[in-house]
């Protein structure tokens, strides 16, 4: 059996239309929290798992930098509470991650050898939860990703589609870039990894979309496919306040998991537009 932690997360429902239902426990915080080790060994030893999918996690980027403790709690504890059991139970795990590990200074895309220094409590969480797995999983895939966004749950596509759809114009940051990622593509990359997660494999690998945009390219692009009036200006970061600094570039090389997986990543582009289909047919 796998385990899904996270289950009502973009990631949690996306990747329960890749595996079937009889080979997976979906968990949320009411059927298990990861914070209490007691509770990860007993759901695993009454479950024969056989792996992990750590896609819990607290995403709340500015809301981190007050609630620093439960941030930790989820992001790095939490992540470490599953790696312990792997461990003891021998287990592969697969430990979603993020590109707010790093700062957004480079100049060419980040590779998984890049060093990480990330600017806020939740990319150094996310950060801390990684090591965790590193080193107490048995076999782990560390699977960082950027900009992430799908038909479930509240994010970027969605608001944006909201908005412009109550007003005549929207502002949205121009000088943050980065690749978006249809969560739906990256549960099917999740489904490929399982089998590898295994002999004691241990591996950091990026995945997005292909392509880099700002988050005003790709509001434009939303709103184009949406087909709405609504005008989307560019302003800079510092005229939109918030409590956690972003990386002003945080493109992640995919390198690594194409050649290793031999695998073709669908452009950003083609991707959004398979998800607002779905996203209007909910």
């Amino acid at each position: 059996m796998i385990l899904v932690t996270g289950a009502k997360g973009q990631m949690g429902q996306s990747l329960k239309k890749v595996f079937p239902a009889d080979k997976v426990i979906y968990t949320d915080i009411e059927e298990l929290d990861i914070t209490v080790y007691d509770s990860v060994d007993k759901i695993v030893r009454e479950n024969n798992i056989s792996t992990i999918i750590n896609a819990a996690g607290y995403t709340a980027v500015d809301s981190a930098e007050k609630n620093m403790d439960q941030a930790y709690a989820v992001n790095a504890f939490g992540a470490r509470n599953l790696a312990m059991a792997a461990a003891k139970y021998n287990l592969g795990m697969i430990q979603m991650s993020t590109d707010f590990i790093f700062d957004g200074n480079n100049f060419k895309p980040y590779t998984e050898n890049d060093k990480p220094h990330p600017l806020s409590v939740y990319g150094q969480t996310k950060l801390e939860g990684e090591l965790f797995v590193l080193k107490n999983a048995p076999q782990c895939i560390v699977l960082r990703t950027s900009w992430l966004y799908s038909e479930f749950g509240t994010n970027f596509v969605k608001t944006i589609i909201s908005l412009a759809k109550k007003q005549d114009e929207i502002k949205v940051i121009y000088d943050q870039i980065g690749s978006p990622t249809y969560a739906g593509d990256l549960a099917a990359i999740v489904e490929g990894m399982v089998p590898v997660v295994k002999n004691g494999v241990k591996k950091i690998y990026n995945y997005s979309n292909e392509g880099v945009c700002s988050w005003y390219g790709f509001a434009r692009e939303i709103v184009s496919l949406k087909k709405l009036k609504c005008e989307v200006l560019p302003i800079e970061s510092q005229e939109y306040p918030a409590s956690a600094q972003r990386p002003h570039y945080s493109v992640l090389s995919k390198a690594k998991i194409k050649r290793e997986f031999g695998i073709k990543i669908p452009y950003w582009r083609d991707a959004l537009q398979k998800a607002i289909v779905r996203i209007d047919a909910d």
